[in-house]
């Protein structure tokens, strides 16, 4: 395995397949992690190469290999995915075992899944990027995780604090105990937005716009949709320190990273994967 930094996370390059990870989650040996790039799959042409996107036009022969390279190469079973049904808004699922293969080999369940919570050691969550933001959640009192989608309306409805709140219900997950991280989405660097967003993050009173939101001439402003998913995992109890920020902008790194500003649609897309490692499961 060949690693090197970018921004605040780490590149990992294993059997020919590149993937990022944070440092926070590198420490703790319970769980595996990682967010895709587009490097190290068998997809062709816009798709190239680690398309891990089923609705796209890319042949679902060569998705599913990717999901095969990609669980080879960071150590999942690839008969233990749940996949997301991801549609911008802010319902989370718990799953289990009796989920597996849900939205990878087997027929979508149900629509309407931004966020997947578990406790089940082996079940890997997945949820799927191409600007949007990953929010990862790990609970290493309870050993429970979580794994959210937060584009821009997700992040104004406050995605991090209900599945904060999804996780408090189901496993007594103590805010004050979470390890959160937000990762590589659009960065404030490139994201312009226009009124109906600016006033959307305005709602949200506890965040200091002049935090998130930089002003330009033309009457838009450029967005941090880091920074914003950070007051609002604060709003939600956790600790500042415990909130992990990877700093990488998709747009940016487009030669690495699908991005739809870049593509537009026609592209891959990447997937944030997370578990919890299976007693006596090698690191």
């Amino acid at each position: 395995m060949t690693s090197t930094p970018l921004c605040n996370m780490t590149l990992r390059t294993e059997k020919d397949v590149s993937y990022l990870t944070f440092p926070c989650y590198d420490e703790l040996p319970f769980v595996r992690h990682s967010f895709s790039t587009k490097l190290g799959g068998v997809s062709e042409g816009v798709f190239a190469t680690m398309n891990l996107s089923f609705h796209r036009g890319d042949p679902e022969e060569k998705v599913l290999e990717n999901y095969h390279r990609i669980c080879d190469a960071v150590g999942y079973d690839f008969e233990k995915l749940v996949a997301s049904a991801q549609d911008h808004h802010t319902v989370v699922r718990r799953v289990t075992s009796a989920q597996a293969g849900i939205g990878i080999w087997k027929e979508r369940d149900l629509q309407s899944v931004d966020g997947l919570i578990t406790n089940v050691p082996g079940v890997v969550l997945v949820t799927y990027y191409a600007d949007c933001t990953p929010l990862y959640f790990v609970d290493p009192v309870k050993k429970a995780i979580g794994l959210s989608h937060a584009g821009w309306r997700g992040t104004v409805a406050e995605m991090g604090k209900h599945t904060v709140k999804a996780m408090t219900e189901a496993f007594g997950t103590d805010p004050k105990d979470l390890i959160a991280a937000i990762g590589p989405s659009i960065g404030q660097c490139c994201y312009e937005v226009d009124g109906p967003v600016i006033e959307a993050v305005r709602k949200l009173t506890y965040v200091p716009e002049a935090a998130v939101l930089q002003p330009k001439a033309n009457g838009r402003c450029q967005l941090d949709l880091w920074e914003l998913n950070r007051r609002i995992l604060l709003e939600s109890g956790i600790p500042a320190e415990q909130i992990h920020v990877g700093g990488v902008c998709t747009r940016c790194h487009s030669d690495l990273l699908y991005s739809h500003r870049v593509m537009g649609a026609q592209r891959g897309g990447m997937a944030a994967m997370l578990s919890i490692r299976e007693p006596g499961e090698p690191s």
